[in-house]
């Protein structure tokens, strides 16, 4: 199983909308999302997945954004009364934080519980392995994420999945034309042998987060895809023109062009790798949100693909 963690900022949930109403994500895939703040469409994508009758894991208690603040605001009253019926739904997978503040971490769990054996966990410290056990008397998480570390894989033995950062981030993307090309991830190939259920990654946004986004100088476009031996490597596809922030539209089409040509070899045809070709052919700027959107879409398919393969060829 591959548990993509996505921050649920709008681009991010429209991809997977988007491969969910394609009928392109397979069942392999289940998305966790933790939310940065209140939206219709965080609201429409878990309704999606409830008339999918697809599971989708919701993070209650986010580590960042401004959910906790923008549910309360009474502009907001109709949103939140969205997001609690949202919540209820059988499809959600209520996924928690669990760390340092123990009886915190263990109240939320407790006063949020409609089916304490539907709720996936999130540990990545060693005072989270603590609560971990203090409560796995009483709770059977679906799964857990944890760190390929040796201290986790000891304490947290079931249900375990293997969760990592794959993507390396620069500082500036213009700094990915240095290494256009690289090694992303073999979690696919290992995750079963050492003992997880699954893997999860951030796909190609990586980890941090920014509340304020920014005009970037160059324009990049980051594309995995796998090789002879089924590891997977990401390419980078970064636009000339970079002295400046003038013309995204241009250094858009500068970017996608070097992608087009070199699948012209690669022969990828996913939806998200379709719509960039589109752009392309049509001169269209789709903005840089979308762009984004079309690099999660075709990680997802991807990886979809390769695990139905997988169980097809067993």
């Amino acid at each position: 199983m591959y548990f993509p963690y996505l921050r649920g900022r709008q681009y991010e949930l429209l991809a997977i909308r988007e491969l969910l109403e394609n009928n392109l994500l397979s069942s392999k895939v289940l998305p966790i999302i933790e939310p940065v703040k209140a939206s219709s469409t965080l609201i429409l994508s878990i309704n999606a997945f409830s008339v999918a009758d697809r599971d989708i894991g919701i993070v209650l208690n986010p580590a960042v954004g401004s959910l906790e603040k923008d549910i309360i605001k009474e502009k907001n009253i109709s949103i939140k009364e969205k997001w609690g019926y949202a919540l209820s739904l059988k499809n959600v997978v209520k996924c928690f934080h669990i760390g340092s503040d123990i009886p915190h971490s263990l109240n939320e769990i407790q006063n949020n519980r409609t089916n304490m054996q539907k709720i996936g966990l999130i540990c990545t410290t060693t005072d989270g392995i603590r609560l971990f056990e203090k409560i796995s008397p009483s709770v059977n998480p679906l799964f857990t994420l944890i760190p390929d570390e040796s201290m986790f894989r000891r304490r947290i033995r079931t249900n375990r999945v293997m969760f990592a950062d794959r993507f390396e981030k620069q500082t500036r993307n213009t700094d990915y034309a240095d290494r256009i090309d690289e090694d992303f991830s073999a979690d696919h190939l290992f995750y079963k042998p050492d003992g997880y259920i699954g893997f999860s990654d951030y796909s190609v946004i990586g980890s941090d987060y920014s509340e304020t986004g920014f005009a970037p100088y160059a324009v990049a476009i980051h594309i995995v895809y796998f090789d002879r031996d089924d590891n997977l490597r990401i390419h980078h596809f970064v636009s000339d023109t970079n002295e400046d922030i003038t013309d995204p539209a241009g250094k858009f089409e500068e970017a996608v062009r070097k992608l087009v040509e070199w699948n012209e070899t690669q022969k990828l045809n996913t939806l998200g790798i379709k719509r960039l070709t589109e752009a392309y052919k049509n001169k269209k700027y789709p903005g840089l949100g979308t762009v984004k959107k079309y690099s999660i879409m075709h990680h997802l398919e991807l990886i979809g693909a390769y695990l139905d393969n997988e169980v097809n060829t067993q």
